[in-house]
């Protein structure tokens, strides 16, 4: 995609981290915990990020398809050919945990494939960026985009993904950190059982696909619901990186603005 516009998202992202943040540590805040419609938490921060990322990506030509966005008819999603599609806060639970382990996820879907992705982590100041025909970065210690007037000096600054430095034979599976199945831990025993060192790795939010996209972990097998938001940021990431997130089971991989936003059972590696 256009460099200025992912550059935009990758503002967006920060901006939103950087309110998320302000919640986040002020002692004196009332998260504002609601329960939606499938009992899942929702707070001010997931609101007022909402807010800025939909102000900044109104100044692009794609239109928003946003976990805490207004609800849009599957008719009308379906004449979309280039959409953002957007988590504000991904891991809620985490956040509401104060665990550190939440981030924003901003992806830009194209005939149902995630081209470029966008991931921050507010608390870590970690930034994972990625345009399929650009590859993947991740860069360090960032809270905003001052120092870096264009997508070029990003990358420049930035490493690119994945990382060559894994040289044991252990086979790292990362697991959701809250949604841990008994077709998890199966497929768990199963790994166990043809590589001989199997490490497990539990992580919240997208950062598990972030993990992958690295190389430190081999495999995130989810077998329990996530929505396409939860994925689409870390899937382009991940696809940019040169691996992918099939469907379980399948060759194909996860598919985006479907009529039914719930993804299938999935397997990243």
């Amino acid at each position: 995609m256009d460099k200025n516009i992912l550059y935009t998202a990758i503002q967006a992202a920060l901006a939103a981290g950087a309110e998320i943040m302000s919640v986040y540590t002020d002692p004196k805040a009332d998260f504002e915990i609601e329960k939606k419609a499938d009992n899942s938490p929702l707070t001010i921060a997931d609101r007022k990020s909402h807010a800025i990322i939909a102000q900044a990506l109104a100044a692009t030509p794609y239109p928003v398809l946003s976990e805490e966005g207004a609800k849009i008819t599957p008719e009308e999603r379906q004449q979309w050919k280039e959409l953002w599609v957007v988590d504000p806060l991904d891991g809620t639970k985490e956040f509401i945990k104060r665990n550190g382990e939440f981030t924003v996820n901003i992806a830009y879907v194209k005939n149902g494939c995630p081209e470029a992705g966008v991931i921050y982590i507010p608390v870590k100041q970690e930034l994972y960026f990625a345009d399929i025909e650009l590859g993947a970065y991740k860069i360090k210690d960032i809270t905003d985009i001052e120092a870096y007037p264009s997508l070029d000096a990003l990358m420049e600054q930035a490493e690119r993904l994945p990382y060559a430095n894994r040289t044991d034979d252990t086979f790292v599976i990362v697991a959701s950190r809250s949604h841990l199945t008994p077709e998890t831990e199966a497929y768990i025993h199963e790994m166990q059982q043809k590589h001989a060192h199997v490490e497990t790795i539990s992580k919240g939010s997208s950062l598990k696909l972030c993990l992958i996209a690295e190389g430190n972990a081999d495999v995130y097998p989810r077998f329990a619901p996530t929505m396409e938001w939860d994925t689409a940021a870390g899937h382009a990431i991940i696809r940019a990186s040169g691996k992918e997130v099939y469907q379980a089971g399948k060759t194909e991989p996860l598919q985006y603005n479907k009529t039914d936003l719930l993804n299938p059972w999935f397997i990243a590696e």
